[in-house]
């Protein structure tokens, strides 16, 4: 379930966080400007920002497996259409149906995978399940240039859609509803107008400013201000997008330890805030000390999703898990829709102020986080259990709201 889950999300992550490795390619071909290129590459946020807590509703209804399939498939085939686009407007456009559709994985596959986890473990868990992203984002830093080089950006496009039809065919075929248990409802009834998932949704979507001016910048970054091919570039970015893999695991793996989400959150946004601000003091300094600073302030960016996630999953409780991952992801939908045009609009006039920017995000996110109280049931799970039993966040039945 785990790896099944993993593998959906992954497939349309080498679109929704690879697609900037094609950045430099989509510039190229459809003769964008950097403000244009930061919109294009916005397209997969913005049309996740309008459908992330719709899908995670339906999720909460509907078996995941088939939330998951049908939203990837549609994404699949914007995919093969956008191959086949040759303007600013129309390539946007269908980017953001992808992101429209492909956005079910996000809520859906979180809430089946935690269904089969104890409170104990869903931090590794949920930290393994969002390892996904970095998985896919590596994915296609490694290849989206490769493929750009030999067959285009339509070359591209079709590859992501593969991807994501297969992601589609995995989720079908092996995504289970959980073991049913004794129902429960965690502190969360209607996320919308809770303020815990208010300040947990804004406090982490301004963490996400530095993954986006990060991860979604270093290629061209690197490319158009430092003169390093897009190629080697992309390198960067797929070292990033490894390096972050274990930094997911491993602070999922911390939190249940010190049963914590928030703790470890707050860390390490303030360690967030000062490597961000370093890249923009290192912006014009060799690059043996450039790509250095990116790698530690991009993995960073991507360290803190997995304990964001089980934090929102742990206060809704089961029987709202979908309503509350759609909900918290739709706030982060904002800063992803957002912070690409902004930063594109200010790197335009100056990289170093641009990554000052983002620096300030998380260091605001931290403040913010400092008003919200840990989730009971993370507090539940404390290192000593008898053994025999488990503190566990059961799948509770849809019912009708």
């Amino acid at each position: 379930m785990l790896a099944a889950g993993t593998f959906a999300q992954a497939g349309f992550s080498a679109s929704s966080v690879g697609l900037p490795a094609l950045g430099p390619a989509l510039k190229s071909h459809y003769a964008l400007t950097l403000g244009e290129t930061g919109v294009v590459l916005a397209g997969i946020g913005i049309g996740m920002l309008f459908t992330l807590l719709p899908w995670g509703l339906v999720a909460d209804r509907v078996d995941e497996r088939w939330v998951i399939a049908t939203g990837l498939t549609g994404a699949a085939g914007m995919l093969a259409l956008a191959s086949t686009t040759h303007g600013f407007g129309t390539v946007t456009g269908v980017l953001v149906g992808v992101g429209a559709l492909g956005a079910s994985v996000n809520a859906a596959s979180g809430r089946a995978i935690m269904a089969w986890f104890p409170a104990s473990e869903l931090g590794m868990a949920l930290g393994i399940r969002q390892t996904a992203i970095p998985i896919g984002g590596a994915l296609g830093a490694l290849l989206l240039p490769v493929l750009a080089s030999a067959g285009g950006t339509r070359a591209a496009f079709i590859f992501l859609a593969g991807a994501c039809a297969a992601g589609a065919i995995v989720a079908a075929t092996f995504i289970r509803t959980g073991p049913a248990r004794e129902p429960k409802l965690g502190v969360v009834s209607r996320p919308v107008r809770d303020r815990r998932m208010w300040l947990l949704g804004t406090g982490t979507g301004l963490f996400l400013t530095a993954q986006i001016g990060i991860t979604g910048f270093v290629v061209l970054f690197l490319h158009e201000h430092r003169h390093v091919s897009a190629h080697p570039a992309a390198v960067v970015l797929a070292a990033i997008e490894v390096l972050a893999i274990a930094a997911r695991i491993g602070s999922g793996t911390i939190s249940d330890r010190l049963g914590s989400r928030l703790g470890p959150l707050r860390a390490i946004g303030i360690a967030l805030a000062l490597c961000t601000a370093c890249v923009a003091a290192a912006t014009d300094a060799p690059l043996g000390l450039v790509i250095p600073a990116f790698l530690v302030a991009g993995v960073l960016s991507m360290a803190w999703n997995g304990l964001a996630y089980a934090s929102a999953a742990e206060m809704a409780g089961a029987a709202r898990t979908g309503a509350a991952l759609g909900f918290q992801q739709t706030l982060l939908g904002v800063v992803v829709a957002g912070a690409p045009p902004l930063v594109a609009v200010v790197a335009a006039h100056s990289w170093r102020l641009a990554f000052l920017l983002v620096a300030a995000g998380p260091a605001a996110g931290v403040i913010v986080l400092r008003r919200l109280a840990e989730p009971e049931a993370a507090r539940r799970v404390r290192p000593a259990r008898t053994p025999g039993t488990s503190a566990s966040l059961p799948a509770a039945p849809r019912t009708p709201d």
